[in-house]
């Protein structure tokens, strides 16, 4: 591609991009002559154990970047997930301690290969640890003279905090200024983020011009709304899909989103071709398409995106389930924990291990929602707190939801075959 076609795909579907997008072609062309790709940024703090299709939407962009030859530098943010990104915030957050920290980055970092290239010349990863946590005071006082309390009183989450005489800590006025210091430690020339991380990614070019680096140019992608139609995707809220199988999760999930979020899903989420996306959504305005139908297509989609071919599978198995009414039975297998006395295990904490739940505290969650059944049976964090499970020809069946299901056994935890 010309630097103009490079830079026009660049910029399909995105929500911002600064200072503006002549100056992307102009670093395409001087990377051509120079030899030098782009390095382009990407900060993600690991607060969970799973990478999202809401994460995802962002990933994908960067993977496009990669495609074009440029270098995708992905930021694990091993220090700032400690800090707590204080953006859409509407209180500080509880801070995560360093082997939480590490254990999410540990979870997430496996998984990034099922959308980055992964060869060295396409992808660098760096916990920012390795940086910040190395900075001595003199150094972290040079970094605060990046910006100004003013600046920061003028992004709106500490706007309307300090007009409700709320509390800001000073620990989140220095969040901006370490993921900027990320980009002058990457020497990034681009960064890319979601809507709400538009001011972190401008001060990134404010802290860069500090220590006497060229800007980074900027380009925000939307945030992509949960399964609930409503908010933006995210664990602690429950409304999120995990992009790892199984994928029976994944097809089933999308299949329960509002026909009102299915736009914008086609948009960010499908990775069908432009103009089959514009087709769809056009259809669906124009009700010449039906909204069952274009979910079903939706759906097939996404799970292809990860797995070619599996969306039809799945697709198959979703109807022999909710249409026919049919258990599955080729489920996950998950070994029976040696537990306390008398094979007692903690039911929260087991429903976590299994991968049915994202934490403990979601489990619990379920559990107080009625959405976790037992051999059929609705448990309640009420009725039950401590259970004693069977596996062998007993096997006991857990199930968190409609599609969510696990069985007990004696081998390691196996994803069923396609």
């Amino acid at each position: 591609m010309t630097p103009e076609q490079q830079a026009d795909y660049l910029l399909r579907d995105i929500d911002t991009f600064l200072p503006a997008g002549e100056e992307l072609v102009d670093r395409i062309r001087d990377s051509k002559e120079t030899g030098r790709p782009l390095r382009v940024k990407l900060g993600l703090d690991p607060t969970a154990n799973v990478v999202t299709l809401g994460w995802a939407v962002v990933l994908w962009k960067l993977r496009e970047f990669q495609d074009l030859g440029h270098k995708a530098v992905l930021i694990l943010g091993t220090f700032t997930a400690q800090v707590g990104d204080p953006s859409g915030q509407s209180e500080t957050r509880k801070r995560l301690t360093a082997t939480q920290v590490e254990w999410f980055a540990n979870s997430v970092e496996r998984h990034f290969g099922e959308i980055l290239r992964t060869d060295e010349d396409a992808l660098e990863i760096r916990p920012n640890s390795d940086w910040l946590a190395e900075l001595d005071m003199r150094e972290v006082l040079e970094l605060t003279a990046s910006a100004t309390l003013a600046q920061m009183l003028e992004r709106d989450d500490f706007a309307k905090r300090f007009a409700d005489r709320r509390p800001i800590s000073m620990m989140e006025f220095m969040y901006p200024l370490l993921q900027g210091y990320d980009s002058v430690a990457v020497e990034a020339d681009v960064e890319l983020g979601g809507t709400d991380q538009l001011f972190n990614l401008m001060m990134g070019r404010q802290v860069q011009q500090r220590y006497d680096q060229a800007p980074q140019m900027v380009l925000t992608m939307p945030l992509l709304v949960g399964t609930d139609g409503k908010k933006k995707m995210s664990q602690s809220l429950g409304n999120y899909v995990n992009i790892s199988p199984p994928y029976s999760e994944m097809f089933g999930k999308t299949m329960s989103i509002p026909d009102s979020a299915m736009p914008q899903w086609y948009r960010l989420a499908s990775g069908l071709p432009i103009e089959e996306i514009n087709a769809a959504v056009a259809a669906l305005a124009d009700g010449s398409l039906h909204p069952g139908k274009a979910k079903r297509r939706l759906a097939r989609a996404v799970v292809d995106r990860y797995l070619p071919g599996q969306g039809e599978i799945e697709e198959r198995a979703f109807d022999r389930q909710f249409v026919l009414r049919e258990i599955p039975a080729d489920i996950p297998t998950y070994p029976l924990p040696p537990g306390e006395p008398k094979g007692e295990v903690y039911l929260p904490a087991l429903l976590a291990d299994a991968g049915l739940v994202a934490s403990r505290s979601e489990g619990r969650r379920m559990l107080a929602q009625g959405a976790v059944r037992i051999n059929g049976e609705k448990m309640t964090e009420e009725s039950v707190r401590r259970l004693s499970l069977l596996s062998g020809a007993d096997a006991t069946v857990i199930s968190v939801g409609k599609r969510r299901f696990v069985r007990l056994g004696d081998s390691p935890l196996q994803q069923p075959k396609a």
